[in-house]
């Protein structure tokens, strides 16, 4: 099944991937063709935006329409596509980095309009790709290269942090816990208004290695012994959704 998907849904030519030995998100990246495997769509009615990071490669190995875009900015991207196609199913996928900071205004504004869209945290706690400074989720006391001392600010709840800015499906998922990570990706997916689930990947490479966590092995059972899958699934007002119409209407206009 795994080599179908991969012949199905990633790119020629693209593999071996660039990410480090043990890192989560090839584990997340499965799981989300394996979501849209299930759910059945057509190809190409599904566009993939990313911004800046390692989670960003995403859109370039993934076999969709895709957009690679500027750091920070897929949820501005994302929300162009949605608005000059809205049958299209748009899947923002990006890092705590990018989606929480330079990216945190876009995200809650697009909680707070509620458009159709779905974002995919890949969350490994710090920006790997830049060389291990801290992000917004990184916890506090943990150690970065911009944080030697230990990070002293808290972290976001980012499931809270939508939920509180409007959107009206959250879910939070692991990259241990695989088969309800993709299940909580497709109603993510199925979902009628901003959709959002937080996916906690692994970087042994920079924030394990610098906090003492072990190798991928021991960072994945620690996933498995603390963490539990879960989802708020908001009910969208019936006035939002006639509005909606309204403007799926006028666009097939």
């Amino acid at each position: 099944m795994a080599s179908k998907l991969i012949e199905k849904y990633i790119r020629p030519g693209t593999l071996p991937h660039i990410w480090c030995s043990g890192c989560g998100h090839g584990i997340l990246m499965r799981a989300l063709a394996q979501a849209i495997e299930n759910l059945g769509l057509d190809k190409d009615k599904v566009c993939v935006v990313s911004g800046i990071g390692c989670s960003s490669r995403i859109a370039g190995y993934m076999d969709f329409n895709t957009l690679h875009t500027t750091h920070g900015r897929a949820i501005a991207f994302a929300t162009g596509v949605k608005v000059a196609n809205p049958e299209m199913h748009v899947i923002v996928v990006a890092g705590d980095g990018d989606l929480t900071a330079i990216g945190g205004n876009h995200i809650i504004h697009a909680a707070r309009r509620n458009l159709d869209l779905t974002c995919i945290l890949l969350n490994n706690d710090t920006y790997g790709m830049t060389g291990g400074q801290f992000s917004p989720t990184t916890p506090m006391g943990d150690v970065a290269s911009t944080a030697p001392y230990g990070n002293m600010e808290r972290p976001f709840d980012t499931v809270k942090l939508v939920i509180g800015a409007g959107a009206t499906f959250a879910a939070r998922g692991t990259a241990y816990h695989v088969n309800p990570t993709i299940k909580l990706m497709q109603e993510a997916i199925s979902h009628k208004g901003f959709s959002f689930v937080d996916c906690l990947s692994a970087c042994p490479s920079y924030y394990g290695r610098k906090n003492k966590k072990g190798n991928i092995v021991k960072m994945l059972e620690w996933q498995r012994d603390n963490a539990k899958t879960e989802k708020v699934h908001a009910s969208v007002e019936p006035e939002w959704l006639e509005e909606y119409d309204k403007i799926l209407k006028a666009n097939k206009k």
